[in-house]
């Protein structure tokens, strides 16, 4: 191995440190303190709980871990955005749990905790995988309760979410584990079957103190609500458990019994692992985000066998498209090529950047896995579509929307990978959030912005400085670095992973060892889903 090779290694190992740091922070909640109290109350906590009830030694991904980062610090911040959501196997049946973590502010909706739960029921809605709650929750957090409480996306639609999911026919578990109050006593109501925990569970539209106020009748809130209450008087709740244990036992149950589901039928084979050492990937992606590799050195290392069949391998070579298999599973990958390529005519192309070319093979690509049922993978490390006179007299406008109506009407489920750059519209055309991919993940290395840094802070001193001047301030060369710098170091702080991550953006921030587990159980889940559409690009033909 050459020595920029051993650079690379140092640098991505440091960032994968990094990560595993910051989720151990993470996984603490509230604190250890807080954690503590939970136990004195004989309470297990919500990651507790997630690791009781999914079967052991399987595969599990945890969705949103880093929602929430650094958002809500005036308000003593809001770890993993206050509740925990895994997708994960119980009694060998895929699901997707959701816990409040009642150490993080009792459990209590932040706003990122709404778009958190909302995400947790659009991945079950889109792979029709049964839900389990684990209820824990004070409700909403009023001094923000503007910001969750009454929108389109806020907290009333989870309810919605309910009822909808149970006309299609989806299995919604709840188990009220603690406080259940106010608008969040629906959850479980409006959920299939529920179960509560005696003496620690509770549910009711409003709390004695409230009572007392609004009516003035005296009461006790486990009289008002708590689980005799409830599974003996007023046969809200379906089952009455003496502990968390028990409850999650029960719901390990319910479960088991649950029949067969409809498959999609996307294509499984044997699972190889690559012959290619996947450790390489940390040797293989450069440290800048500027610099040139080989993505197909990437892909190697992603897929069985290391096998990849190109699709027009000498045309459009700054995206890659191809057939392979990850897990056994098969797939269509489309990704960006980050090294300089020749084309036929002699021309020279940067990688990373979408040509007209690159957009018209990947759209054709898109087709043929929608016409063949085989699910897409996009590996993205993209600095946006190619400008310049030669590019918009050749149509780039034209073969980019081409390529973006393709992304959008794919009815495949699409997984993306955010390896490096995630720039501009090139995000969009590789799939970016708002083009509905299944999952959609970063690696440490990642960047999302509407462009790089550097040159974001060019423009934006440009601008800074026309208005000092305007003003009569004169800007020196020192002046102007510091300018740059400052604007540079912010600009920099948000097209971070983690920043993305925090605002779900992505559903995470994973070790690139992990990328295979993350496609696999993707696929499997969307194979619940048998494909209803077909594929029409509409107006825009190929």
């Amino acid at each position: 191995m050459d020595i920029n090779f051993n650079k690379n290694e140092d640098h991505n190992k440091l960032k994968l440190s990094d990560l595993k740091r910051r989720l151990a922070k993470v996984k603490l909640g509230g604190g250890k303190s807080r954690i503590e109290k939970h136990h004195a109350k004989g309470k297990m906590t919500a990651r507790e709980r997630i690791d009781y009830l999914l079967d052991q030694d399987a595969d599990s991904i945890e969705i949103g871990a880093f929602a929430g980062e650094d958002m809500y610090e005036e308000h003593g911040g809001c770890p993993s955005g206050g509740v925990v959501v895994k997708v994960g196997y119980v009694q060998g049946k895929q699901c997707v749990v959701v816990a409040n973590d009642a150490t993080v502010k009792a459990g209590a909706w932040f706003p990122i905790t709404g778009k958190k739960n909302l995400r947790a029921q659009e991945i079950s809605i889109e792979n029709k995988l049964p839900i389990i709650y684990l209820v824990d929750s004070a409700g909403v957090y009023l001094p923000m309760q503007d910001e969750i409480f009454p929108d389109k996306e806020h907290f009333g639609r989870i309810f919605r979410n309910n009822a909808v999911m149970s006309s299609m026919g989806i299995t919604q578990i709840a188990a009220v584990m603690g406080s259940c109050v106010a608008g969040g006593a629906y959850l479980p109501i409006m959920s299939d079957e529920a179960l509560i925990v005696d003496k620690t569970g509770s549910i009711f539209l409003a709390g004695s103190y409230l009572v007392k106020a609004a009516i003035g009748e005296s009461i006790d809130n486990e009289t008002l609500g708590g689980a005799t209450t409830h599974s003996e008087i007023s046969g809200v709740t379906d089952y009455k458990a003496k502990d968390d244990k028990d409850a999650l036992d029960k719901i390990k149950n319910i479960v088991s019994k649950i029949g067969d589901f409809d498959k999609a039928g996307f294509n499984r084979v044997e699972a190889k692992k690559p012959t290619e050492n996947p450790d390489d990937i940390f040797g293989l992606l450069p440290a800048s985000r500027s610099d040139q590799y080989d993505m197909l050195e990437i892909i190697k290392r992603l897929v069985d066998d290391s096998e990849f069949e190109q699709y027009k391998e000498g045309y459009g070579q700054t995206i890659l498209t191809g057939y392979a298999r990850i897990d056994g599973w098969a797939v269509g990958i489309v990704a960006n090529q980050r090294k300089v390529v020749k084309t036929k005519k002699g021309e020279m192309q940067f990688g990373g950047v979408i040509y007209s070319d690159s957009a018209d093979k990947a759209t054709r690509f898109i087709a043929n896995c929608n016409q063949k049922k085989i699910p897409l993978v996009f590996l993205q490390d993209v600095t946006g579509f190619m400008v310049g006179s030669k590019s918009e007299h050749g149509g780039i406008i034209k073969d980019g929307a081409k390529m973006v109506n393709a992304v959008s009407n794919s009815v495949v489920p699409k997984f993306t990978i955010v390896i490096g750059n995630s720039y501009g519209a090139g995000n969009y055309a590789m799939c970016g959030k708002a083009y509905d991919p299944r999952l959609i993940v970063a690696w440490p290395s990642a960047e999302l912005a509407v462009m790089s840094g550097n040159s974001a802070a060019k423009v934006l001193l440009q601008i800074e400085k026309a208005s000092l001047e305007k003003s009569g301030k004169s800007v020196d060369a020192e002046k102007e670095k510091e300018l740059f710098d400052e604007i540079k170091q912010r600009y920099d702080d948000q097209i971070s992973p983690y920043y993305a991550a925090a605002r779900l953006w992505t559903d995470g921030i994973i070790n690139p060892l992990d990328t295979r587990k993350w496609i696999s159980m993707g696929i499997e889940a969307a194979n619940h889903a048998p494909i209803d559409k077909k594929f029409n690009m509409g107006v825009l033909q190929v």
